[in-house]
């Protein structure tokens, strides 16, 4: 049975936010003020009761609802790789009227329809959707209204186009507030950088860059990287002017090679492959040491061959079993 309560009252906003309560924990529709315009809402967590949403208002899976949050630390409980240009904006705009999209926790257990594994998450600057989400936590939330219909400003006016399908009613007054623009929020792509606006509203792209420089604009494209810089030899050393001889004292000790001209950092031999390199001979010449001193050559009749466990034969500490593979 359907029940509006005029929470314009003190009295009935307390029931009618408990009542709103036990309906979404049944796993039912109510509809609730937000600081745009009336939203339907259903328990997130709960895959029949977004699907009772979605056929409340007459729309496919391939139009799922954005999450409104009671609070800014819920954030991280339902999105991953949140960059920290996205939580600046969040920190500075919610609540209000700013919908960031994120990729989903892939651990949570829910089903909003085909997000391709993505959230739009937003905080509601409204009293009593505040209420009611410190409640109930995170709900997903769509405008109250059949889908190409009017969106509704008031509770009556939802119930006039969604009706028995939802069972609580919170009527506040007009949304937005009597002098309030009525715009949408600005919804932001921050599933990858550079975020990019995806639908301008409340929030201006100005107010955006403010804080976050480089925010695309709807329809901008990103610009191409710049390619990396190539690598400039350096030039080759001058050759120096010998100095004078002079008369060195006996058994002086000869001055260390120079490098090869032109031999840079990085020249030729990958270190990688150098080190592999030094490991197998080191390999090899600790094979050899474990066969100890050559015996003394024997009548080939009487010379037998050698057996592969000879170079591991326990007692030995040099010996090493053959390489697998």
């Amino acid at each position: 049975m359907t029940t509006s309560y005029d929470c314009t009252s003190e009295e009935e906003r307390a029931g009618g936010i408990d009542h709103a309560q036990r309906a979404i924990s049944e796993k039912k529709c109510i509809v609730m003020p937000t600081d745009t315009v009336y939203g339907i809402a259903a328990d997130a967590f709960s895959p029949q009761a977004v699907t009772m949403l979605l056929v409340s208002k007459g729309r496919s899976r391939q139009m799922p609802p954005p999450v409104l949050i009671p609070r800014l630390g819920a954030l991280d409980g339902l999105a991953t790789e949140v960059f920290d240009e996205a939580r600046k904006l969040a920190e500075t705009f919610w609540p209000g009227g700013l919908t960031l999209i994120f990729h989903a926790q892939p651990s949570l257990d829910w089903d909003l329809g085909e997000t391709r594994g993505t959230v739009a998450l937003r905080m509601p600057d409204d009293e009593i959707a505040l209420e009611l989400l410190n409640r109930t936590g995170p709900l997903a939330v769509s405008s109250a209204n059949r889908t190409g219909q009017t969106a509704a400003r008031t509770a009556a006016e939802a119930q006039e186009q969604l009706a028995e399908s939802v069972e609580v009613y919170l009527e506040a007054g007009l949304r937005p507030v009597e002098g309030d623009e009525g715009v949408p929020s600005t919804i932001v792509d921050a599933t990858s950088l550079p975020l990019r606006v995806v639908r301008e509203g409340a929030v201006s792209l100005e107010q955006l860059r403010q804080l976050v420089p480089g925010v695309l604009a709807l329809g901008e494209v990103a610009p191409e990287p710049m390619p990396e810089a190539e690598a400039v030899p350096l030039p080759p050393e001058e050759p120096q002017e010998a100095d004078e001889p002079q008369e060195a004292p006996e058994e002086a000790a000869p001055e260390e090679a120079a490098p090869a001209a032109g031999e840079t950092v990085g020249d030729a031999v990958d270190e990688t492959v150098a080190e592999a390199v030094a490991d197998a001979l080191a390999d090899e010449d600790a094979a050899q040491d474990a066969q100890g001193p050559l015996e003394p050559e024997r009548p080939l009749e009487t010379e037998a061959p050698a057996s592969d466990a000879d170079e591991s034969q326990p007692g030995n500490p040099l010996s090493k079993g053959p390489a697998a593979g």
